[in-house]
C-alpha cells in the first residue's frame, strides 16, 4: 500500500445554493496528517493528508457553519485526528467514532469529552476485516447517554443486517441510505426495503448523501434526485445530510463539492425541509444542549 491518493476536488465550484444559516455538514472526514496522526496498519487505503484547516476551509466556502467529522476507517480505532479536529475547531464539530468493542467506561467517557456523540459500525467487506455483530450490540448497550450509532453497510445486506438493527438499544443513524441502487428509482427493492426499515422504528435516521457514489450515470445525478427526494419529503425530521468530503476511495471520478451541495435543493426543495435537513435534526443530535 505504497501509493498514497488523492481523492478531493482541488477547486470546488462555489455553490448556487445558499444553505441556511446555522447549516451542518453532517458527513465528513479528516485523514492524518499523517506525520502527526499515521494510518492504520490494517488500513484498505491510504490517502493523501486532508487535515481540519482544509475541512474548515472548504466548510467556509461551501456556506455551512459546522461539522460532523466521522472517523474514517483508514485510521482504524485510533481516533486522535477526528479528535483534533474537533478541539480545533472552536466548538464548531463534533464527531463519531470508531472503537474497539472492548473499549471501557473511562475511555468512552474522554471520547465523550472530546466531542463525539457516537460510534460507528462499518460492515463493508472491502474497509473492514471484521464486523462482529454480537460484539457491537454489547459496546452499543454500554454508550454515553445521548449517544446513537451509525450503520455502514450495502443494499444486498439489507435482510441480514435487520434483526441486528432490531436489537441496538440506541438511536441509530444511516449512512448514505445504506447504498441503494437508485436506478430502480423511488419505488425500486433497495428503496422499499429501506423504508420498511425506516418504518419499523421511529429513531432510525438517514443520510441522504453520495449522488457521486450512488448514481452510476454521473453528474447531475438525476436518478438520485428522483429516488431521493420523496424519501426527505416523507421522513423530514429523520435526515441528515453532508458532503462525505475527502470522499475516501473516489480517485477516479471526484466529485465537486460545489456541485454536491447544489443537490440540496434538488431532494430538500422547500426551505422548511432544508432547515430540517441541515439545522434542525443535525442540532438535535449531535448539539442537543444549544436545541431550545
Amino acid at each position: 500500500m505504497s501509493e498514497r491518493i488523492t481523492s478531493w476536488h482541488l477547486s470546488p465550484a462555489k455553490p448556487r445554493y445558499t444553505p441556511p444559516p446555522g447549516a451542518v455538514d453532517a458527513h465528513c472526514h479528516v485523514f492524518g496528517p499523517m506525520a502527526l496522526h499515521p494510518f492504520s496498519a490494517k488500513a484498505k487505503y491510504l490517502p493523501e493528508d486532508a487535515g481540519p484547516e482544509m475541512l474548515f476551509a472548504l466548510r467556509d466556502h461551501l456556506g455551512f457553519a459546522r461539522n460532523v467529522i466521522v472517523q474514517a476507517s483508514c485510521h482504524g480505532t485510533d481516533n486522535a485526528a477526528t479528535l483534533d479536529a474537533i478541539a480545533r475547531s472552536q466548538g464548531k464539530a463534533r464527531g463519531v467514532a470508531v472503537v474497539d468493542p472492548g473499549i471501557g467506561e473511562d475511555a468512552l467517557a474522554a471520547l465523550h469529552a472530546g466531542g463525539m456523540r457516537g460510534i460507528r459500525f462499518n460492515f463493508l467487506k472491502r474497509l473492514v476485516d471484521d464486523a462482529p455483530k454480537d460484539k457491537f450490540l454489547e459496546v452499543a448497550r454500554r454508550l454515553p447517554k445521548g449517544w446513537h450509532v451509525v450503520i455502514y453497510f450495502e443494499a444486498d445486506i439489507m435482510g441480514e443486517m435487520r434483526p441486528f438493527i432490531d436489537a441496538l438499544p440506541v438511536p441509530v443513524v444511516i449512512d448514505h441510505m445504506g447504498r441503494p441502487d437508485v436506478a430502480q428509482g423511488r419505488d425500486g427493492p433497495d428503496m422499499r426495503a429501506f423504508r420498511a426499515l425506516l418504518a419499523s422504528r421511529d429513531d432510525i435516521w438517514f443520510k441522504a448523501t453520495c449522488p457521486d457514489r450512488l448514481d452510476g450515470a454521473g453528474p447531475p445525478w438525476d436518478a438520485f434526485a428522483r429516488a431521493v427526494a420523496p424519501l426527505v419529503a416523507d421522513y423530514p425530521s429523520r435526515v441528515l445530510w453532508g458532503t462525505d468530503w475527502p470522499h475516501p476511495n473516489m480517485e477516479k471520478a471526484v466529485p465537486d463539492d460545489g456541485h454536491l451541495v447544489d443537490m440540496i435543493p434538488r431532494i430538500a426543495p422547500t426551505e422548511t425541509l432544508q432547515h430540517a435537513m441541515l439545522v434542525a435534526n443535525p442540532m438535535r443530535l449531535y448539539w442537543p444542549e444549544e436545541v431550545v
